[in-house]
């Protein structure tokens, strides 16, 4: 088939339950030009050279059409991973002050406990079902429950939290034939939504710290000053969607893909300790994040012999790039022990994932306890049906059963 429409064909949602066969077909071309003019990078090497080159904006604005695929939201400016350094960087550091190292080291992992009680009180409502709806029951409750606590988010407003995302997300749909208009209309007034609403969180506890993160960024600005009210708004939303939706897509495609490999679900039950290992591969061969639409050149640059023009969309499909002979042995095949496993889960360079730490844990203690608290375990629909993006792709359900009532 013709390689201008691998575009096309990837993002139709009939390819949404297996899109390796047209990851493939990008990789032998490595770089394939569009119908549109965007350029799709498929080849594990290239990715990565490009994740590093300064040549190479994150900033949608630096392209010559903003209407292209995946446009820019133009009614507030772009969080920080829309962004090049020095801002990108200075924004970034700000975030993590209260999230991670060096200044707050130790908050992930003082977390253990509370995500393993949160993991271990939702898998008990789930003993008395027959059928599991993984991602309703569990793979959405456990992260989002953790990153409002983190954040300060009351709970009592994770309904809201939820509408809200999910209209995010959804506009990230791309699905051929369709007019993306009113799905983008509706995100941008979600997206404002949510950013005015954790502003107004954050601004009552200017000068009355609970201890959350979203204190900590109003009350602890440290050496290098606060971030504007707006910067603090927009910031929040990512931290508050990122924090959670990639991390039930990679739940939930983890349990997926443990009970379509019943020997290394086995060898999880009896060896425990491999679970670190088995998310890493998780993260390789069934990603939650599966491209990164918002590339651009900032100057003609040459990619496996084709030259990119400056200001064009470039698309990163790292889960291609996972799936890479020239880089992984036997990539198709699922190997919880799995060693010199650098994947693109991810992504790499100065834009790699700001809650890759929590995302791990989570699931490492979403899936141990999963294996462990509801016995034998087997899939009621398979293939599941998918989310409608391409991008953060995993079930919307994922339906399973007990065997012999487990």
């Amino acid at each position: 088939m013709a390689q201008d429409t691998l575009f096309r064909r990837i993002t139709d949602y009939a390819h949404r339950a297996d899109p390796y066969p047209l990851y493939a077909e990008l990789r032998r071309a490595k770089v394939a030009r569009q119908e549109d003019g965007s350029y799709l990078v498929g080849a594990y090497h290239e990715i990565t050279a490009l994740l590093h080159d300064p040549r190479i904006s994150s900033d949608t604005r630096e392209r010559t059409d903003p209407e292209g695929p995946f446009p820019q939201d133009s009614s507030l400016p772009p969080s920080f991973i829309g962004l090049d350094d020095p801002e990108h960087d200075r924004l970034r550091r700000l975030a993590m002050r209260p999230f991670g190292p060096p200044h707050t080291p130790g908050r992930v992992d003082a977390l253990h406990g509370d995500i393993t009680a949160i993991a271990r009180e939702l898998v008990a409502g789930l003993r008395h079902k027959d059928r599991i709806d993984l991602v309703d029951d569990f793979a959405y409750p456990l992260p989002v429950t953790v990153i409002c606590r983190l954040l300060g988010v009351p709970h009592e407003d994770v309904p809201r939290i939820h509408a809200w995302t999910t209209t995010v997300i959804t506009s990230l749909d791309i699905s051929p034939g369709e007019d993306p208009a009113r799905r983008r209309e509706a995100a941008l007034a979600a997206r404002a939504e949510m950013a005015h609403y954790l502003g107004e969180l954050a601004g009552k506890r200017r000068g009355h710290p609970t201890g959350d993160m979203l204190s900590a960024l109003v009350n602890d600005p440290g050496p290098e000053g606060a971030l504007t009210p707006l910067e603090l708004m927009i910031s929040s939303v990512l931290l508050l969607i990122a924090g959670h939706e990639t991390t039930v897509n990679l739940i939930t495609n983890g349990m997926l893909t443990l009970l379509r490999h019943p020997e290394a679900l086995a060898l999880l039950r009896d060896r425990p300790e491999l679970m670190p290992a088995a998310v890493e591969e998780l993260l390789r061969y069934e990603p939650p994040v599966h491209m990164l639409p918002q590339r651009t050149p900032l100057v003609d640059i040459e990619i496996a012999g084709a030259v990119i023009p400056r200001g064009v969309p470039l698309i990163l499909v790292l889960a291609s790039g996972n799936r890479d002979p020239l880089r992984f042995e036997d990539p198709d095949r699922f190997d919880p022990e799995r060693p010199d496993n650098r994947h693109l889960g991810f992504g790499s360079g100065i834009h790699s994932c700001f809650g890759a730490p929590l995302a791990r844990i989570e699931t490492q203690i979403a899936l141990t306890e999963l294996l462990h608290g509801l016995g034998p375990l087997r899939l009621a629909e398979d293939p599941p049906p998918y989310r409608s993006s391409p991008v953060l792709r995993g079930p919307r359900h994922l339906l399973i059963e007990r065997v012999d009532g487990g």
